[in-house]
């Protein structure tokens, strides 16, 4: 049986949640605050975390960040802002997805669902993946260059892990985004996912301007030419 860890402040949707999750056959553990999560995280073992945003004593970003110090736990974003700098700001941090309020309940568990198999199929991948210098442990979470680690945020990380699943294969922006965000929602667009390639050029190649691995490939995608 799966388990969820809810960081949600208002009782009332606490309760609706924990009433729909039980009905999905999910264990859920509820916090109200940042320090009641906190002994929560200490004492437990989870499969996802849906966190809200806005709390009495803090964010929920902050306790993103202290998870992703040690955990690649699937994390969903509960909250009320639909600001874009908010929404990118939960993706780089960690999140792997994020909702605002109000929200559909079927939407919410359709993208429960959709991370939990994602995490199921990650981890039963091959354990590295090793390319063009770069080399990814997968169980680590941690991404490495000619032996150098490489400080990736959560969405430079997949991403790479998607390019280097798929060498040679051009990638167009809508199967990255079906595959990496599932694009139910309009939280990001190929405009942000262009940023993110950016960024990631910046890291993993020798000569960003000139790229040699992350390539694009005119009117249709992205491609991972493998060097070596």
């Amino acid at each position: 049986m799966k388990r969820i860890f809810l960081l949600e402040d208002d009782l009332s949707l606490v309760n609706g949640l924990t009433f729909a999750f039980q009905r999905q056959g999910f264990e859920l553990d509820a916090a109200r605050t940042l320090v009641e999560a906190d002994a929560l995280w200490k004492e437990g073992r989870y499969d996802m975390l849906v966190l809200d945003v806005s709390l009495p004593d803090g964010s929920g970003f902050a306790f993103c960040r202290k998870v992703r110090q040690t955990s690649r736990v699937p994390i969903i974003f509960l909250t009320a802002s639909d600001e874009e700098i908010d929404i990118i700001m939960g993706l780089d941090i960690g999140g792997d997805d994020y909702i605002t309020k109000p929200f559909k309940l079927g939407v919410l568990l359709s993208r429960v669902n959709a991370l939990l198999r994602r995490a199921e199929q990650f981890g039963t991948a091959d354990a590295e993946l090793s390319s063009n210098g770069i080399r990814v442990l997968l169980t680590q979470g941690q991404a490495f260059k000619n032996g150098e680690p490489l400080e990736l945020t959560a969405a430079e990380y997949k991403l790479l892990c998607l390019f280097m699943r798929n060498p040679g294969a051009v990638l167009t922006k809508e199967r990255i985004l079906d595959r990496l965000w599932d694009c139910e929602g309009n939280y990001i667009d190929s405009s942000a996912l262009t940023v993110y390639v950016r960024r990631l050029r910046m890291k993993v190649e020798d000569n960003p301007s000139e790229p040699k691995m992350l390539l694009t490939v005119r009117r249709m995608g992205y491609k991972w030419n493998v060097t070596d």
